[in-house]
């Protein structure tokens, strides 16, 4: 499965909290019933509900960082000065540039992102650097690789992120020489997913077997 249905499929289990009336289209009927669900409800109502529960979760994840987005700055504000570390997580050991911006935006909203920066350049929709608003994500150039290095814009040209080895988080200026030349482009996270019509019913079975799943537990 790809990433962006597996970050779909997170966010959907973070926002149905794997109980609420569109799972009734999606989950297999009781044990005890002799008639499954795909016999039950038409697959075509069944398909049309899960396209439009994903756009209001869409909607949702966009009202999520843009209402939140001083919540989410404060909070990364607070890592400011944790030691960069590779491949690491969780801010008592240290942080590298993506899992500092997947640990804020995890902490802060629940909401996972991809583990690596290259990733990430492919969540949300593409902006362009004077569209930018405080939460967006800014991606640079850093080893002569696109989309190697991100970081979190926060306001008046600048952004916060963990540089390489041997710094901390630290917020620098976007039009600094050295930023500026690297600077890659930025995304905002607004639930965009591009999935065609077997990609979604494909995430609709995904959704099903995740709530089977959390029966069994």
């Amino acid at each position: 499965m790809s990433f962006k249905k597996a970050l779909l499929l997170q966010f959907l289990g973070l926002i149905l909290g794997l109980g609420t009336p569109f799972m009734a289209h999606c989950a297999d009927t009781p044990a005890d019933s002799p008639v499954s669900a795909e016999s039950s409800i038409p697959k075509e109502s069944m398909f049309q509900a899960g396209k439009a529960y994903i756009a209001k979760v869409s909607d949702r994840l966009a009202d999520t960082v843009t209402g939140k987005s001083e919540e989410l700055i404060n909070r990364a504000m607070e890592v400011i000065g944790v030691r960069y570390r590779w491949d690491s997580e969780l801010p008592q050991s240290g942080l590298d540039g993506s899992s500092f911006v997947g640990y804020v935006f995890k902490d802060k909203l629940g909401f996972l992102l991809p583990r690596k920066s290259t990733q990430m350049s492919r969540v949300g929709k593409p902006i362009s650097r004077e569209e930018l608003q405080p939460g967006d994500l800014v991606f640079f150039n850093t080893m002569r690789l696109t989309f190697s290095h991100v970081g979190i814009y926060v306001g008046d040209n600048k952004f916060i992120h963990s540089p390489s080895k041997g710094t901390s988080v630290r917020v620098d200026d976007l039009g600094s020489l050295y930023w500026d030349k690297r600077f890659d482009g930025a995304r905002r996270l607004d639930g965009s997913d591009n999935l065609d019509d077997s990609e979604r019913q494909e995430l609709l079975n995904e959704v099903k077997n995740l709530k089977r799943k959390s029966r069994s537990l």
